[in-house]
């Protein structure tokens, strides 16, 4: 069928429309500029307006006028219109040419200035129609919000990414804000406007332009923190410290660069703490993710859940949540549930440790990729219940390999730690003897062809994740509200930092690399962390950011190195090779590899030193596998 025979019925008012606009162009064309004696003699020709309303129907159609939403006209809608009418009027000119022949007419019909005038009353036509409706439901969005509930609010960011609220709220995209003023770090934007929105001053004039309003009678509620004052040279915190300080409410306007919808959310104090993220390849993710089955174990915790949601945004056709903890479980299924997702979502209460019910869940799932992010990772408490630590992270992480290689996947991918590399704790031991399983079944498969060919079972490592269940951040914030103190382990602790969504969109991608043209047998990824933050200063900007001094509202204590940890983290060992993969956000390790007798070895003496409970019995077989390991038993 035609495309023009599929219009809606709102299209072909637009088509309609359009082509009135042009018999009144041109009829009021000849009025405008012939006298009536002139306009008489060239009454007749007007038979052949029906034949070019039809053309100018088709040049329409061409240049895609009908297909535009009038209520979002902008300059490309413009330029299409500036584009058609050019063509008509050429195409006048052209027929004006043809007449002046001696055998047609013999003269111009039209002339130059008939049909320079007609282009602009065609435009005119066409554009202020569009223009003045836009107008229309502009200034009805902006007096709905006047008289309704919205909040009186102040934008904060340069022009162009006020610009993308602005819009977003003229489209209804963003509901119940009034935007009453911009606060813009840029000299140039300022005393302009945005949208009709003023730029009243910079981010330091919160105060005097919140009390400038309050004297008009517009009382600020709430301040919108956009992309570009969420930057470090923006200076966030003290933004955060002034609304507070105000009673205002805070948002902040995600950047755009993350997919998805326009959607203000809650500034949380992890959002003004990190580097600038990298930059994600989502359409990478996506055509890697859509269509796949895909299991995720430890799928109610921090990473697990995060995982589990992203999987679901990017297509995944089934997933199967794997949890040992009901009420976690329960917690991820009904938040995946609320997103209204296609994906076939299943969840299953199961530990990692049971390898007949791992095996029974993967046989029947028929994953085409594992995602393995069950784990033990509290540094102290493994050191106290080091055998909890072995059986989890090492045989729990070794019946999820070989449950994943017997039902087919594609590809295992398990979630690791920079407390790996030359471990001193047992959470870094059996991490590192996880990862060496890891690396030897993925060798063996990709030599011998065991199980499925072109199985791949890869580790990635990163360090702390910020707001995930037992960082530091959350447990600062809880200090801070219990009015302190805030407790830091030592002066020159120091670790790297990366939010959820960052590190599980890295990790996804590490499994795309795995699995791509050019994996160049990598089984160890290691993501970028970034600049080292020390936990210190981390403290002091989060008490900052709570309003408060540091020493004088909340006292900062420090307790003394744990067992079990370092003072700096590092991302590779020192016998490491590491290498880039063309990959921003990642960066590839090659570990020693030991074969998969060896590692099998290790692992039938740890079952012999749990059997009998024996700490001296598993550090000897840790600092045989891993000779790096220094951590001491108890």
């Amino acid at each position: 069928m035609p495309n023009f025979l599929r219009l809606t019925p709102r299209q072909i008012l637009i088509v309609l429309h359009d082509v009135v606009a042009t018999a009144v162009a041109i009829v009021l064309t000849f009025v405008m500029r012939f006298p009536d004696e002139q306009f008489y003699q060239r009454l007749p020709a007007l038979k052949f307006l029906p034949l070019f309303l039809l053309y100018a129907a088709g040049v329409y159609f061409i240049f895609g006028l009908h297909r535009n939403k009038w209520r979002f006209t902008s300059l490309p809608d413009l330029y299409n219109i500036f584009r058609a009418a050019t063509v008509l009027s050429l195409s006048l000119l052209v027929l004006d040419y043809i007449l002046l022949a001696p055998n047609v007419l013999g003269a111009f019909f039209f002339g130059k200035i008939t049909i320079l005038l007609y282009w602009f009353l065609q435009m005119f036509f066409l554009s202020g129609s569009r223009v003045a409706y836009r107008y229309f439901r502009y200034a009805r969005t902006l007096q709905r919000a006047k008289v309704a509930d919205a909040t009186p609010t102040l934008v904060i960011g340069n022009a162009a990414d006020a610009e993308v609220l602005l819009r977003a709220i003229e489209s209804g995209a963003v509901r119940k804000i009034w935007p009453v003023g911009i606060l813009s770090p840029s000299v140039a934007d300022r005393a302009q406007s945005v949208r009709g929105i003023s730029v009243l001053g910079d981010l330091e004039d919160v105060e005097r332009v919140t009390a400038d309003l309050a004297g008009r009678g517009t009382h600020v509620m709430r301040l919108i923190l956009t992309p570009s004052a969420m930057s470090s040279e923006a200076h966030p915190e003290s933004i955060l410290v002034r609304a507070r300080r105000l009673g205002l409410s805070v948002n902040r306007l995600p950047s755009l660069d993350t997919g998805g919808p326009i959607q203000l959310a809650p500034v949380a104090v992890e959002d003004l703490l990190l580097r600038p993220s990298v930059r994600i390849d989502y359409e990478r993710i996506e055509s890697f993710v859509s269509g796949k089955a895909i299991i995720v174990t430890g799928g109610g915790g921090s990473i697990g859940s995060e995982i589990c949601h992203r999987l679901v945004a990017f297509g995944a056709a089934r997933l199967l949540v794997v949890e040992n903890s009901e009420p976690a479980l329960h917690a991820v299924m009904e938040t995946l549930a609320a997103k209204g997702s296609k994906a076939a979502i299943s969840g299953h209460i199961a530990d990692v440790r049971d390898r007949a019910r791992i095996q029974d869940l993967f046989t029947a799932f028929k994953p085409d990729m594992v995602f393995h992010a069950a784990a033990l990772k509290h540094v102290p408490i493994l050191e106290r219940d080091w055998a909890e630590a072995v059986k989890t992270n090492v045989f729990g992480s070794v019946n999820v390999a070989d449950a994943a290689a017997s039902a087919g996947a594609a590809a295992m991918v398990m979630i690791s730690t920079d407390k790996a590399i030359e471990p001193v704790s047992m959470l870094g031991a059996t991490k590192r003897l996880a990862e060496m399983y890891c690396q030897a079944l993925d060798s063996n498969a990709a030599h011998q062809g065991a199980a499925k060919p072109g199985l791949r079972l890869i580790s990635v490592r990163f360090g702390n994740v910020l707001a995930s269940n037992g960082s530091v951040v959350p447990k600062f914030k809880a200090q801070i509200e219990a009015g302190g103190p805030v407790t830091v382990t030592h002066p020159d602790m120091v670790r790297y930092f990366m939010t959820i969504r960052e590190a599980c969109d890295l990790v996804i991608t590490a499994a795309s690399h795995a699995l791509g043209p050019r994996r160049d047998d990598v089984s160890v990824y290691v993501l970028n962390m970034g600049q080292p933050v020390k936990i210190v200063d981390l403290a002091e900007r989060i008490i900052r950011l709570s309003g408060l001094e540091p020493g004088r509202d909340i006292e900062v204590v420090f307790t003394g190195v744990r067992p079990g940890e370092r003072l700096h983290e590092i991302l590779f060992a020192r016998e490491e090779e590491s290498a880039e993969i063309g990959i921003p956000g990642i960066v590839a390790a090659k570990p020693v590899q030991p074969s998969l007798e060896a590692v099998r070895t290790w692992l039938a003496m740890l079952e012999q030193g749990l059997a009998h409970n024996e700490r001296a019995a598993i550090d000897k077989v840790l600092r045989e596998a891993i000779p790096e390991f220094r951590g001491a038993a108890a």
